[in-house]
């Protein structure tokens, strides 16, 4: 049976969860769309996350590989189109790191498009009465740099599709006024993610659906 990659990262920036690594843990053994689907758990570290990613997918050669990532602060399941090559952290990661200004892979190119059908996928969210748009941007932190990494990694894995997807703070972890969503919401959303891209080769092309 083909194989579908979902990753999520630990804790970070002083919290005791993060609803990617729940996603991750909940989807992992769990068959959509005729794929298995593994998850994984990547640190919050830069370089060993991408070094941990291109571990796993030597150990399990996806068809598609889709990160997932905490976004704070954001309202709605948000796929990302574009990864760019720079890590300029406002927090430091798990070891302590902070770049500053740093590429992610040195001499790499300014940016990759993400290979997910984005705008099916917010369309098929939405649908399904769960809130999502397209995001034009990742950041600057380990969410970006796995992503960026990955669809480096990917240029070498003829026909592998991949993409980054944030998901908003748990129920749990929000303030007073933060947004939040569910987790088993979340859980939802990433799978009707992976069983559109699976079928779905090409993107809808049209406007809107947008965010960031």
């Amino acid at each position: 049976m083909k194989t579908v990659l979902i990753t999520g990262f630990e804790p970070f920036g002083g919290e005791k969860i993060n609803p990617s690594q729940e996603i991750a843990r909940q989807l992992n053994g769990r068959v959509i769309a005729g794929r298995r689907v593994i998850g994984r758990i990547l640190p919050c570290v830069f370089g060993a996350a991408n070094a941990e990613l291109r571990r796993i997918l030597r150990e399990t050669s996806p068809e598609l590989v889709i990160a997932v990532g905490q976004a704070g602060g954001r309202a709605e399941i948000t796929p990302e189109r574009v990864a760019i090559n720079v890590d300029d952290a406002r927090i430091a990661d798990n070891a302590g790191a902070q770049p500053v200004d740093a590429p992610v892979v040195a001499r790499g190119p300014a940016a990759y498009w993400s290979t997910l059908p984005v705008k099916a996928i917010v369309a098929a969210l939405r649908a399904h009465e769960i809130p999502a748009a397209v995001s034009q941007t990742a950041g600057t932190f380990v969410c970006n740099h796995v992503f960026y990494g990955l669809m480096h990694a990917l240029r070498s894995r003829r026909g592998v599709r991949g993409g980054f997807i944030h998901v908003p703070l748990l129920l749990e972890q929000a303030k007073k006024g933060q947004p939040s969503l569910s987790q088993q919401v979340m859980i939802e959303a990433i799978a009707l993610a992976v069983a559109v891209a699976v079928r779905t080769r090409r993107d809808r092309r049209e406007p809107g659906g947008q965010t960031h």
